[in-house]
């Protein structure tokens, strides 16, 4: 198995999830995004933890 990368971009994030660019943007916006990075060049980053941990969050009780 290939090792997490420690910082995704949103392509790899959206391909991730399976959602669009558009999805994403649209919930960050909205505040409902994983936490992310913006670097010097304003290129954004989601940790890996960080998605993790998001992804923790949405879970529903069956």
């Amino acid at each position: 198995m290939a090792a997490k990368r420690q910082h995704l971009t949103i392509a790899a994030l959206c391909e991730e999830l399976e959602i669009s660019r558009r999805t994403f943007y649209e919930w960050r916006a909205k505040k409902r995004a994983p936490r992310c990075i913006k670097l010097p060049n304003g290129e954004i980053r989601v940790r890996r933890i960080d998605l993790d941990n998001w992804l923790d969050t949405c879970e529903e009780a069956a």
